[in-house]
């Protein structure tokens, strides 16, 4: 499933290292459209161009200051996410209440990386979230097959499983999609693959894959999800490289 995906990352393993100037250029349009999408799939109604000029520090007239600030919150919650992998630093559970947190900042202080003492429902979802008591114990056990099973599978399908599984606890009361797809991400690009931006446009087939997995125990049809939407994370670099 992965052989032309992995094709793509040998041809972009051999321009590395990348110069400094591509590099923030490649970052610079990842991180807007990944910020624009992700907060869009939530609701969030800033447009590309108005979350571009949000980023850049100007306000725009007519929307929330929620909605400011979930962008600007979801750039830092990236730069994190970078800094984790240029340190290599090991997948845990403090990492993602860090990411949680910067979520959440200034939008909802008392809740931002504390789990949720609250049962919920995920609106639209077959499956529930499990019972609030269970959290830590469901948490531990994710850490626990990251650390002791996750290497033996693709990044990309692993990328998948962090996803539909940390979506699957729900860990937290908001911003759990958003933490997903960053955890998602980390994992993609700690292996050297473009992070995978799953656009607004794509949000009913994402849903429903993803349903799939969280409710019957189906995941192929979510990793394909993602395998795509890695496949496409490759084209600003074919672009720029010529690869």
């Amino acid at each position: 499933m992965f052989e032309d995906i992995d094709q793509l990352k040998q041809q972009l393993d051999q321009h590395r290292p990348l110069a400094p100037n591509i590099v923030k250029n490649l970052q610079e349009d990842l991180i807007l459209r990944w910020t624009y999408h992700s907060n869009a799939i939530e609701g969030n109604t800033l447009t590309l161009m108005e979350t571009k000029v949000v980023l850049e520090g100007i306000t725009v007239g007519g929307k929330s200051l929620r909605e400011h600030f979930e962008a600007i919150n979801h750039r830092n919650a990236i730069y994190y996410v970078e800094d984790i992998i240029k340190k290599q630093e090991p997948f845990s559970e403090w990492q993602i209440r860090n990411i949680h947190q910067l979520i959440l900042k200034n939008i909802d202080d008392d809740h931002a990386g504390r789990y949720r003492q609250q049962n919920v429902i995920i609106s639209g979802a077959s499956a529930n979230p499990p019972d609030h008591t269970l959290i830590t114990d469901k948490i531990a056990q994710f850490i626990d097959w990251y650390n002791n099973e996750a290497a033996r599978v693709h990044p990309i399908e692993r990328a998948a499983k962090v996803h539909a599984d940390f979506v699957g606890i729900h860990p937290f009361i908001d911003g759990n999609g958003r933490t997903s797809r960053l955890l998602m991400n980390l994992e993609l690009m700690k292996a050297g693959y473009p992070p995978c931006v799953i656009t607004v446009e794509n949000r009913l087939a994402y849903y429903e894959v993803l349903d799939q997995w969280m409710a019957q125990g189906i995941t192929e049809p979510f990793i394909h999800f993602v395998h795509d939407a890695v496949f496409e994370g490759f084209q600003p670099y074919r672009v720029v490289l010529g690869i």
